[in-house]
């Protein structure tokens, strides 16, 4: 008796403290993790690196200019002889110079290397972006698969805590039978023992889900202890078309767009190689300021200062470095050959990926309805197995069986359903289209 109401009691109670929690909506923990997970915080990092190369202040388009200053003293002992013989001796002569200037340094032409490689910095920056919204796709899809284990788990405990209270009463019964001399010390036994295995199942469940949730939480990016509750319920987009999401696959894949941006900047690598084999132009330009002054007697100026600008035009051209120049031309051009076989790669696998995901989603949906005609014949048959015990028509061992059955596919039917979720979304992630639709 004091097992039944501790029960009941614990069931009012968990019921009530989540009742008061606020339930988390997939559209909530989607918010939270492209806010706070560290994986796409960092990945948005790494793109406004990739920006900043990008930018025209990092091209080489834009000229140099430098400033040199500098000063020296000296302090020297000259001794002369003038042209009538006398002889001059000045001890401690002080010479002062002082100079200033700035340098412009700025390459007007050097074979289109410096424009190709602007061009790749761009799409390098463009291939940041996809890479970050690759791992904000598989972030969210990882979300979403602990999100609806949280789910099913908290379903799960739900389920077993129905066995568990079911098994209780049936001690209870067992022990009033008992009493009355209706039934065997075994019988009471065997019930107890079914109500310890439901007991442990529903500690291991209760385990799995607060481990879950903690998964929950360091996705999410907040507090590993922070209590969180989960909605159980699950919308199937109805809308969704083979060959229209096919369409989208060749179009939106963040695989199949790095692979383009990669083949793009294999080209411009064999464009930036040629360009070596070309003439450097170069326009150099200054403007300096020098003095100088000392007390020497025998000098004949005290103080030479002078100033001006100068400019002028340079040519460079590596006529012959060697070969390295040519090898690395070979090897750009290998490497653009490479890449687009590697593109082929790419494009078949994630149709191979696609495939199958779409398989696994259409089975897995038949498999939910299927398992929905199920569960419905098996609370039928429970609920009438469970009149027929009361009365006293069955024994405890066929009851128990369609307990156990119940209990049985109603798990399987929350893993079905949540796994079929998955599978939806892992179909729109290919697609391109799992940040376009609502979860």
């Amino acid at each position: 008796m004091k097992r039944q109401y501790y029960i009941a009691i614990s069931v009012i109670l968990v019921g009530l403290f989540l009742e008061a929690q606020t339930v988390l909506t997939p559209e909530d923990a989607m918010a939270l993790a492209l806010k706070h997970n560290y994986d796409i915080q960092v990945s948005r990092r790494q793109v406004a690196i990739s920006k900043n190369n990008a930018h025209v202040l990092n091209s080489g388009y834009l000229p140099s200019l430098s400033g040199t200053a500098g000063g020296s003293i000296d302090q020297q002992n000259t001794e002369g002889q003038l042209a009538n013989g006398d002889t001059r001796i000045a001890n401690g002569v002080e010479t002062r110079r002082y100079n200033a200037a700035v340098n412009l340094n700025y390459t007007l032409f050097d074979g289109l290397g410096r424009l190709y490689n602007y061009k790749r910095l761009k799409e390098a920056y463009h291939l940041s972006t996809l890479e970050a919204r690759q791992t904000i796709e598989t972030t969210l899809l990882q979300l979403f698969t602990v999100y609806y284990t949280v789910a099913q788990l908290t379903e799960n405990a739900e389920v077993l805590e129905e066995a568990s209270t079911i098994s209780a009463e049936r001690v209870l019964r067992a022990k009033y039978q008992f009493e009355y001399g209706q039934t065997t010390k075994l019988e009471v036994l065997n019930a107890m023992v079914d109500l310890n295995n439901d007991s442990i199942n529903l500690i291991n469940a209760k385990q799995q889900l607060s481990n879950a949730k903690h998964d929950l939480n360091f996705i999410l990016g907040q507090a590993i202890e922070e209590e969180v509750a989960v909605t159980t319920a699950v919308n199937f987009l109805k809308t969704l078309e083979k060959e229209v999401l096919l369409e989208k696959v060749k179009l939106q894949n963040a695989r199949l767009l790095q692979a383009e941006r990669h083949l793009a900047i294999r080209q411009f690598d064999v464009k930036t190689t040629r360009a070596q084999f070309l003439p450097t132009v170069g326009l150099l330009g200054s403007y300096g300021w020098n003095e100088a002054s000392n007390n020497n007697p025998l000098a004949f100026l005290l103080q030479n200062t002078n100033s001006g600008v100068s400019a002028g035009v340079n040519l460079s051209w590596n006529l012959f470095d060697g070969g390295s120049s040519r090898t690395r031309t070979k090897n750009a051009k290998i490497n653009l050959e490479i890449q687009k076989l590697q593109n082929e790669q790419v494009l078949n696998e994630v149709l191979r990926n696609f495939s199958n995901a779409w398989t696994d989603y259409q089975n897995k949906r038949a498999i939910y309805h299927i398992q929905a005609t199920t569960i419905a014949t098996a609370k039928v048959n429970f609920e009438r197995t469970l009149e027929q015990f009361k009365l006293g028509q069955v024994n405890s061992i066929a009851f128990r069986q369609a307990q156990i059955n119940l209990t049985t596919v109603q798990l399987q039917q929350n893993q079905t359903k949540y796994t079929a979720k998955i599978a939806e979304l892992e179909v729109l992630r290919i697609a391109g289209d799992l940040l376009n639709i609502d979860i």
